[in-house]
């Protein structure tokens, strides 16, 4: 187990506010650069600072950003962070808890076919192709982002709840999901000419990720073969898909091979209110304060609300 020490004097960061995407919507963010790197702020009664691209950098010595924001005027009230794959034994002394993050390790495509999924995603691919649906590379154009309007706005609930990008126009489309195309391939599943679905794969390093894959309800899921070919061509050890949440997409992700991996996630208290927070055990969203027995029927709840206003549509 390691602490790392602050070598030098901290300067107090400078705030800036900076425009981010929350379940589909465009919010500002409280920001600092420390070391280089970006750090914002959750808004709410607790304050939480935490690495911008979490997913796609590691904290660059945790010790000098903690001395940092202590003398910063940033005013958040834990600072949190975790390690990335493949680095899942902790190596810092502050306080832990573990994120549970949906890996697919990645030994081949054969291997993959053959081995690591489900029956019914291998027949779901097959069935695909016999249909006559091409999954290809693509590229960021005008037909392209027609295409992704065009499922986004197919149905306003997706997994048993409202969808974040139903009733986006083109122009709304095409602003947000250019954002991150340095970093990110774009993989098509046409029906001729027609965009049925598609993914985005995005390069970490260390591993890739599958920031989106969405298709046409009667097209489900008909791109994840050509992402895990792109993830062998690229030497990419995993594939990472988000949190391990029960829902109905951790279904889809057992299917196609992926598994749980709980990777160390840490939280430093920089006030008396954080430390509070996080002696109380409420330093995490709200809502996964609220206990499976109470949150598994609400979500079923929701779920059949939702179903409910589709049909009345």
């Amino acid at each position: 187990m390691l602490e790392t020490t602050a070598s030098n004097s901290p300067q107090p960061a400078e705030i800036y506010v900076k425009e981010k995407e929350v379940n589909g919507k465009a919010v500002g963010f409280e920001c600092s650069t420390i070391n280089g790197q970006t750090y914002c702020v959750t808004r709410g009664l607790l304050r939480v600072m935490s690495l911008e691209d979490d997913w796609y950098e590691d904290v660059n010595d945790p010790a000098s950003v903690i001395a940092e924001l202590n003398e910063s005027h940033t005013r958040a009230d834990i600072f949190t962070f975790w390690q990335r794959l493949p680095d899942v034994e902790p190596k810092y002394q502050y306080h832990t808890e573990w994120e549970s993050v949906a890996v697919l390790p990645i030994k081949g495509f054969d291997y993959w076919w053959s081995k690591q999924i489900k029956d019914k995603t291998r027949n779901m691919v097959r069935k695909a192709k016999k249909a006559g649906i091409e999954v290809r590379e693509a590229s960021y154009n005008d037909a392209f982002v027609q295409g992704m309007t065009d499922i986004f706005n197919e149905t306003p609930v997706r997994q048993g709840r409202q969808f974040w990008h139903y009733g986006k126009d083109f122009e709304t489309v095409k602003r947000q999901f250019s954002r991150f195309l340095f970093r990110e391939e774009l993989i098509g599943a046409y029906y001729g000419d027609e965009l049925v679905g598609f993914a985005m794969l995005a390069n970490a390093g260390k591993y890739g990720v599958l920031g989106q894959i969405i298709s046409k309800i009667k097209h489900r899921d008909k791109a994840i073969n050509k992402v895990i070919e792109k993830c062998e061509t690229q030497q990419l050890p995993y594939l990472v898909y988000a949190y391990w949440n029960e829902n109905s997409l951790s279904d889809f992700k057992r299917h196609c091979g992926f598994e749980c991996i709980k990777l160390p996630r840490y939280f430093v208290p920089l006030t008396f209110r954080g430390k509070l927070a996080l002696k109380l055990g409420i330093h995490r969203n709200w809502k996964e304060a609220i206990p499976r027995q109470i949150k598994d029927p609400l979500k079923k709840l929701r779920s059949r609300l939702f179903r409910s206003k589709r049909r009345e549509v």
